[in-house]
């Protein structure tokens, strides 16, 4: 079923027409009464009032409303004729059905939906999913009611798409829900299209919104995110560390200001080391004595 522009009739000449038929048989109907003539009486009456009441109700019933953003949808007796998109008041066979479907772009935001990440652990996830009709005729035909579908297959995708992925990464460029916005945005906005394309949707954005792990294992996590971010600041700090006594050991032997055996080297690295490496502040031993 897909959607097909159906021509309509400008409806302003049309209603005018009707309260023209209307005015103009009860100026008949006055004529009549005032002539006196009984013929002319019975035949207003029966004649020319019914077929103007009749006529009026005709053009009367074909008029409908069609506002900005909107489109409605033709059938007659149960098949579908076509679409009418042009704004305004419109005049269309007083026997089509119409069904006015809204074009605007809508948007709204899932519950709080509690799923399992890839690696199993249990999260809590909500998206806000940016929506529009394109196809008012699948809207209509191909699904009983497009709200509540866009709805329930969203809410289905955001499941799917987050079971998926791992909720932090755990290697170095994987794609997870919370490092990878933009690419988490772009799959459950493909996952909820493909679900709901046949009731003629287009998907415009969707974003996840809330995103965090369930209160049950909320604390166990948040431990293991500052232990993993205490051994990249670990990790961090002795690279830089080594860095520094490899150009201090360089420095000393390009100036030549003193040698230095392998013990002393390894002396001096290890108090370097734990100098640079040290959360608190070193206190010096002075030695009085030999070096050894």
């Amino acid at each position: 079923m897909k959607e097909k522009i159906k021509k309509s009739l400008n409806g302003i000449p049309i209603l005018i027409l009707g309260i023209i038929i209307i005015i103009l048989a009860i100026i008949l109907l006055v004529s009549a009464i005032f002539s006196g003539s009984e013929a002319e009486i019975l035949l207003t009456i029966f004649l020319f009032i019914p077929a103007a009441i009749v006529i009026s109700v005709f053009l009367f019933v074909g008029l409908y409303m069609v506002e900005p953003n909107q489109s409605a949808v033709l059938s007659l007796f149960g098949k579908y004729v076509g679409t009418a998109r042009e704004q305004g008041l419109r005049f269309n066979n007083p026997f089509y059905m119409k069904k006015k479907i809204s074009l605007r772009v809508r948007n709204f935001e899932s519950g709080r939906l509690k799923v399992n990440d890839l690696g199993g652990s249990p999260i809590e996830i909500a998206a806000i999913v940016v929506w529009e009709v394109q196809d008012s005729a699948e809207a209509v035909f191909n699904v009983d009611d497009y709200e509540s579908f866009v709805q329930i297959q969203s809410e289905a995708a955001i499941r799917s798409m987050a079971s998926s992925y791992p909720y932090d990464p755990h290697k170095e460029g994987e794609v997870s829900l919370r490092s990878h916005p933009m690419e988490i945005s772009e799959r459950l906005k493909r996952e909820i299209q493909e679900r709901i394309s046949k009731a003629g949707i287009n998907v415009i954005e969707a974003r996840i919104s809330h995103l965090a792990y369930s209160p049950e294992i909320a604390q166990a996590m948040l431990q293991r995110q500052q232990a993993g971010a205490i051994i990249a600041a670990r990790k961090l700090i002795v690279e830089g560390a080594v860095g520094m006594v490899e150009s201090a050991l360089e420095s000393l032997q390009e100036k030549e200001v003193l040698e230095l055996d392998e013990e002393r080297k390894a002396a001096m690295v290890s108090n370097l080391l734990v100098v640079l490496c040290s959360d608190n502040s070193t206190q010096p031993v002075v030695n009085t004595g030999s070096l050894y």
